[in-house]
């Protein structure tokens, strides 16, 4: 008995270094989470983008800017001469956060009276909000506090009652700081990354395994028509998703969509082509079904984590976000939230577009020369 369980044993390690890439995938996927989880994801955001508007110009005004951006919280991104520049940089997400500095400022602190600082928060993703809004009242506590310690020397001032620097905080777009109105959105990308890029990596490995693949081969259809022919019926399956979800986020979360549905129905194609393309590209690496799922997997586990999605991009360290700026989903989800929580159009979504087209060619230009080349 022991011999015969011994022998699968043996057979099971041949098999295992036969298919080399199988195994490959079993190994990288662990080292994958690891990393993910153990080092590229941080809750605690720093370095969000700030934009100033100064209006006070003063030592007091600028010592307090200081106080902000030295506290590696947040990165002075722009300084505009009025909160209308900082309006439009938030809504193309420049910047994640307005700093407004009263003319008065100084000279409140002169009189005794609260000196006003007002403090404009894209509360989109409510996780980057509540730090943001805890940082920044933080940091106008602190301030205080430095001011009143000063005033206890003789000659100061003015007095040391109430609080110095007076924190005025407005979020907006997501006032409320409600999860689902920032999942939701999200979760429509999610989905169509998972379905689109899996389905279409079953695609022409399963047509290989049913010796179906020999017979399109043998005919007039070009690797090009094969490849529009496979992506476009799930083109439809993709929009038919995206009404649903949509329908769903409305009607049962009241997730409220204040941008334009043209618009956002006409950018979704750029995804789900991209992501059809990506499971294609999987499709003629894999040798088989089992392979086309590892490997689905395998890219979907960094996608869904470096996106933007589950976790804050600005706390990520430096590679992973630049290897997030490689993923679809990235710039899709700003298009999602930006439409849907921001109502933004076109011209403010530009930025995120672009680079999509650019991954979309890459994506396509890959898979044809791998469908040409092995089929």
């Amino acid at each position: 008995m022991l011999r015969r369980i011994l022998a699968v044993i043996g057979k099971e390690f041949i098999q295992m270094r036969r298919d080399r890439l199988t195994f490959a995938v079993m190994l990288a996927i662990p080292l994958i989470q690891l990393t993910l989880f153990g080092y590229a994801i941080n809750t605690d955001v720093k370095h969000i983008p700030l934009g100033l508007v100064d209006y006070s110009n003063t030592r007091s005004s600028r010592e307090l800017v200081a106080s902000f951006t030295q506290s590696r919280y947040f990165d002075l991104k722009m300084t505009a001469g009025h909160p209308r520049e900082l309006t439009r940089a938030i809504d193309r997400g420049d910047i994640r956060v307005g700093l407004i500095i009263d003319s008065e400022f100084e000279s409140d602190l002169r009189r005794r009276l609260p000196a006003r600082v007002q403090v404009l928060v894209d509360a989109s993703d409510p996780q980057v909000a509540s730090s943001t809004l805890a940082n920044a009242n933080g940091i106008g506590q602190s301030r205080s506090l430095e001011l009143l310690l000063q005033n206890q020397r003789p000659g100061s001032g003015y007095g040391v009652n109430g609080m110095p620097v007076d924190v005025q905080v407005r979020a907006w777009f997501n006032p409320d700081l409600v999860t689902a109105n920032y999942i939701v959105p999200g979760l429509i990308g999610v989905i169509l990354t998972m379905t689109m890029m899996m389905t279409t990596a079953m695609a022409i490995v399963r047509e290989r395994e049913m010796g179906t693949l020999e017979q399109l081969v043998t005919t007039p259809v070009r690797p090009l028509e094969l490849m529009i022919g496979k992506v476009l019926p799930y083109v439809l399956v993709g929009y038919v998703q995206i009404s649903v979800a949509l329908a769903v986020g409305v009607l049962l979360f009241q997730v409220p969509i204040h941008g334009s549905l043209v618009l956002l129905y006409s950018l979704c194609i750029l995804h789900i082509v991209s992501y059809l393309g990506l499971g294609l590209l999987i499709s003629t690496l894999a040798r088989n079904q089992q392979q086309a799922l590892q490997m689905s997997f395998l890219l979907y586990l960094p996608t869904m984590l470096l996106s933007g999605f589950m976790f804050p991009r600005e706390g990520m360290p430096y590679f992973a976000q630049q290897f997030g700026l490689l993923l679809p989903l990235t710039y899709f989800l700003q298009i999602l939230r930006g439409i849907i929580l921001k109502g933004v159009g076109l011209g403010d979504l530009v930025r995120y577009v672009w680079p999509m087209l650019i991954l979309l060619v890459a994506i396509y230009v890959l898979a044809l020369l791998r469908l040409g080349r092995r089929d």
